[in-house]
């Protein structure tokens, strides 16, 4: 099998609150995992951005991942309405500044409704800058639903699947949006990655473990091993997440 490289885009360090598989501290020990398990990088958000707030754990992140080339950053958004963070073009500017290319949402911990009554003309620019934007599949689908509905042009992954397909609630929505992307996670269903590049194409789906509250090397085993073109392994791999990183225009 020719070299892949393997970036993950679900993946995250710091001291979390709740218990996990494995916990990396630090930056560096993300790193060595990545080694241990054989990739080349990964997009990375700190604990502190879940657990805590963003406002602190954005730059907590920043700050840990400054000059490291394989991890990429992504920062986690709050409502505009409380003015905890900036809204505006700085936010952007900011983000290209630290190495962020990506945002995350995590509405129940951080107690707000993603939905563009909240978030506005915010959402409307991220999705016309083409940052992509994650959020955990556990907010519902009802939720993703209703967000792709009001931000079609969204860039919108739904990432940390469980091991039980969810293809009859995540289907039509790669029928109807081109911008809507997976994580793999531990999307394990016999013939389920192939069956999804068959129906719906290589480019929407990426790979990610959901580390440490899941390992590393599940997902990549199976990326490794199913039945895909050596294209579509390789733009599953690491090819999908780096092309819409790059797209990202933050300046």
């Amino acid at each position: 099998m020719d070299k892949i490289a393997f970036w993950d885009c679900n993946a995250s360090f710091g001291l979390p609150t709740r218990g996990a598989l494995k916990v990396c501290a630090s930056a560096d020990e993300l790193v060595q995992e990545l080694d241990w398990h054989g990739f080349s990088g990964a997009l990375v958000y700190h604990t502190a951005q879940h657990d805590q707030s963003p406002v602190v754990g954005n730059r907590v992140l920043a700050e840990a991942i400054a000059g490291n080339p394989r991890l990429i950053g992504s920062w986690a958004i709050l409502p505009p309405q409380t003015s905890e963070l900036p809204s505006d073009a700085s936010f952007f500017r900011a983000m290209e500044a630290a190495n962020v290319r990506a945002l995350w949402a995590f509405p129940e911990e951080h107690r707000f409704l993603l939905e563009r009554l909240t978030f506005g003309s915010f959402l409307d620019e991220v999705a016309e800058r083409r940052i992509p934007l994650f959020v955990r599949r556990a907010i519902g689908w009802p939720v993703i639903y209703r967000l792709m509905e009001q931000y079609p042009n969204l860039t919108l992954v739904a990432a940390a699947h469980g091991p039980w397909g969810e293809d009859r609630l995540f289907r039509p929505l790669l029928e109807r949006y081109p911008n809507f992307k997976l994580d793999t996670s531990r999307y394990e269903q016999d013939m389920g990655v192939s069956e999804l590049v068959r129906y719906y194409g290589h480019e929407c789906l990426l790979m990610g473990s959901n580390y440490p509250a899941a390992p590393m090397g599940g997902p990549r085993l199976m990326i490794e091993r199913c039945d895909l073109t050596p294209e579509a392994r390789r733009a599953i791999a690491g090819e999908n997440l780096l092309n819409l990183l790059r797209k990202a225009e933050l300046s």
